[in-house]
């Protein structure tokens, strides 16, 4: 009983009302982006080159790319983020999302979720399409709820992730 009740007041503390998207700009720490990425990828995988990569250095890896990063704040906490990283031909990947550990299942993911997609219509994005791992059952119904459809790994743009065994699409 009392672990429903610790769920219970945790549901009542956060109301994704209660949250500021915006993107991330340059010159900005981007400590929060990358550590918000750690977490979730050392809880259930280990770091990979290209994570490495790409937590050290956002600003050429994905901004000087012609990508965006949308960073979550609550109370001027950074508490998630996603990224749009361009591929080729109006197709970007959806990548680097992820959620404060004691914020999750709280509908943040969602908001956040729907406006990364918001923005990349508006910015004329064609399709966006991600690798995710089926371990991640949350995350991948997250994606299928919003419209993300399963697709075969051949039919992607090349996935850098040795983790990815769900590839997924969105076409705009």
């Amino acid at each position: 009983m009392q672990a429903k009740d610790e769920t219970n007041s945790r549901k009542d503390e956060t109301n994704p009302s209660e949250i500021q998207i915006r993107p991330l700009q340059f010159g900005e720490d981007s400590t929060a982006f990358r550590t918000l990425n750690e977490e979730w990828i050392t809880t259930h995988f280990n770091m990979e080159a290209i994570d490495l990569a790409v937590l050290s250095d956002p600003e050429n890896m994905i901004l000087r790319k012609g990508g965006q990063i949308f960073m979550v704040y609550r109370e001027d906490v950074a508490v998630a983020c996603v990224a749009l990283i361009p591929m080729d031909n109006g197709v970007f990947e959806l990548s680097k999302m992820a959620v404060s550990p004691h914020l999750r299942g709280l509908g943040i993911g969602r908001k956040l979720l729907d406006h990364a997609v918001t923005q990349a219509r508006a910015l004329g994005i064609k399709s966006l399409f991600l690798g995710s791992n089926s371990k991640l059952k949350d995350a991948v119904h997250l994606y299928e709820s919003i419209g993300f459809r399963h697709v075969p790994p051949e039919s992607m743009p090349d996935i850098h992730y040795a983790r990815s065994n769900v590839f997924m699409e969105l076409t705009l």
